[in-house]
């Protein structure tokens, strides 16, 4: 998908936002979506629109009294937008919402906000104190669920989570990491750009699953996602957000290690939607870029290869529909 930048010069990184009235456009087939069983084909059509628009603003001005101030820190927050819309699409109020990797809590509080109770699950104390402090912050300002956080390794998530929430989760939301360090932040320094809040720990603990290679991640989710099976009720949906990248200037295809994860887990593919990281003007998409992506693109076009700016994620969806297989067992 090709867009342009908005300020192409002058862009910090940040990310995509919620404009009004975003989430629910899955409305009209929400019970479909819930009780999908494998038997008929997902939902399709103007009523269940696969692309979601959910960058009308940025991501600071998502946030900006939301979320504690805090939040920022985290090198890879999920654009509030994209929870909300999901937390819309397939549930109800008073429905439970899972993010076993919640970093700074953007799934559960978009959750409580909307009338839903949100569990999370967090392998950093750091993030999940911020996650911690910002389910408070909706409280006050009237979020009506409740929400919970969890510290530990999500790959063991059955023995974190109580035992008597088995079989009770509507909806999963969350995201992979892409790498122990991302673009992060900016800010000028005497020798250029300065770099900062762009890695998960010092990189003294490799127990984060963004330090392991694609494969290692791919088990570990995998791993990850068969305990959210046990957790999911029958026709629970699991939506997860990814991207390719670029390592050494080959892609990285991280979409399709997802899919296998999910399938190894005993989830059910069924959708495979666009969350838009760029704004809708008159027709046209409008990029918020970091300044790293910029950056990498300009250089890759002056060598001659016609890389444009990313203007989506990937939004993977999955249903309950069967038993987990062993993991490790070949997916198709």
């Amino acid at each position: 998908m090709t867009a342009v930048a908005e300020h192409p010069t002058t862009h910090a990184p940040d990310e995509p936002a919620r404009p009004e009235g975003t989430g629910g456009t899955h409305r009209a087939t929400e019970d479909r979506h819930r009780e999908y069983d494998g038997r008929h084909p997902a939902p399709t059509g103007p009523e269940g629109l696969s692309v979601w628009a959910t960058a009308q603003s940025t991501g600071p001005v998502q946030r900006r009294g939301r979320y504690v101030a805090e939040s920022v820190k985290h090198p890879a927050r999920m654009l509030p937008a994209i929870a909300a819309h999901a937390v819309a699409a397939y549930t109800n109020p008073g429905d439970l919402v899972l993010d076993p990797m919640c970093g700074i809590g953007t799934t559960l509080v978009e959750a409580i906000h909307a009338g839903r109770d949100a569990i999370g699950v967090e392998y950093e104390s750091r993030w999940s104190d911020i996650a911690d402090a910002n389910i408070a912050h909706a409280q006050r300002q009237g979020a009506t669920g409740r929400g919970a956080v969890m510290r530990g390794d999500a790959t063991r998530i059955l023995s974190l989570v109580p035992a008597a929430l088995a079989g009770q989760v509507a909806l999963v939301v969350t995201s992979p990491p892409y790498g122990p360090t991302v673009h992060g932040l900016v800010r000028p320094g005497a020798d250029g750009v300065a770099k900062f809040d762009n890695a998960y720990n010092d990189g003294t603990d490799r127990g984060n699953l963004a330090y392991r290679d694609l494969t290692g991640l791919a088990d570990g989710f995998a791993q990850i996602l068969a305990g959210c099976h046990t957790l999911l009720r029958p026709g629970g949906i699991v939506v997860v957000t990814a991207r390719p990248w670029r390592k050494h200037g080959q892609l990285v295809d991280l979409p399709s290690a997802v899919i296998g994860a999910g399938i190894r887990a005993g989830l059910t593919p069924v959708d495979r939607c666009v969350a838009l990281l760029a704004a809708v003007r008159d027709g046209h998409l409008v990029a918020r870029p970091s300044f790293f992506q910029l950056q990498q693109v300009r250089r890759a076009r002056t060598a001659g290869t016609p890389m444009h700016l990313i203007a989506h994620e990937d939004v993977l969806v999955f249903a309950k529909t069967q038993k987990p297989d062993p993991l490790g067992a070949a997916d198709d």
